[in-house]
């Protein structure tokens, strides 16, 4: 009898869950759409805005997934960890190679902008949820192989949104590279040694992040499917990456690099999001 009585409030319950992670999504969208439109102190204030926002997003839908424990490890993974390895970075050029923030935009910790692990803590959730997507195997979840793709294609997809990033930030003056050869073909002043560091860290703080938060019973009506929040803001910033490098920053060489190699995630995830909302219809 009382757990007849506990069910429908416990559906209730992760009903309005869920709700307000999809409205902190929208939220989370609607700060990026005026970002290219704007400059000078508007553009600096939305920046933050929009990582803030973003960051609080993936942090609910964290915790959707699987309560408590998953904004805790967001947190100390990707957020203290990403300070960590910033603070390192600037201090010796390990693992991305020299560079320097000009003490922009917002405050600083240890010479690190505070939006700055902000930005690591708020796409390591929606890249790990795109590995746990496309790594296959949900009745073996758990087993040492497919925790080892998750965490590569996590990675990858963490590691390839910087294509995009990276270079929106040298332009706008948030930071500086030293020696920014050699560099990507059509992403110049960015160095090589950039890309290869951010596949290394994010390899690595994907797969903490998941085998911490994975600790968790987890929730039944959580958002580890192709239809969650996570998703959709990793495919919302894929293509509004590609768009605003085509139309508004002329950077038309960075959107096809950036496409292609954050595609390798994005394009086969939205055509499995895509095949898995026609199986529901």
């Amino acid at each position: 009898m009382v757990q007849v009585q506990e069910r429908p409030a416990l559906r209730r319950g992760l009903g309005a869950d869920r709700r307000a992670v999809w409205s902190l999504t929208a939220a989370a969208v609607l700060c990026q759409i005026p970002y290219p439109l704007v400059s000078g102190p508007w553009r600096e204030a939305l920046t933050v805005a929009g990582v803030v926002v973003f960051c609080v997003a993936s942090l609910s839908a964290a915790a959707l997934r699987h309560g408590v424990r998953g904004p805790l490890a967001l947190f100390a993974a990707a957020g203290l960890g990403g300070l960590a390895v910033e603070a390192v970075g600037v201090r010796t050029g390990f693992p991305f190679g020299a560079y320097h923030y000009t003490g922009t935009p917002g405050p600083s910790v240890t010479g690190v902008p505070v939006v700055v692990p902000l930005a690591w803590m708020m796409m390591a959730w929606p890249a790990l949820e795109a590995g746990r997507a496309l790594a296959g195997g949900r009745k073996r979840a758990g087993t040492p192989a497919v925790r080892v793709r998750t965490a590569v294609v996590g990675g990858w997809a963490l590691a390839s949104w910087d294509v995009f990033l990276d270079p929106q930030m040298v332009d706008a003056g948030y930071w500086v590279w030293s020696d920014p050869s050699p560099a990507l073909p059509g992403v110049e002043g960015v160095p090589l040694t950039n890309f290869a560091g951010w596949m290394a860290v994010s390899v690595a703080m994907v797969a903490a992040v998941d085998a911490v938060s994975r600790r968790s019973a987890g929730r039944p009506a959580g958002s580890g499917t192709t239809g969650s929040p996570a998703v959709v803001l990793y495919l919302w910033t894929y293509a509004s990456s590609v768009t605003a490098c085509l139309v508004f920053f002329g950077r038309p060489q960075v959107a096809m690099v950036g496409g292609a190699l954050m595609g390798l995630v994005a394009v086969p995830l939205a055509l499995r999001a895509a095949g898995a909302a026609g199986r529901r219809v």
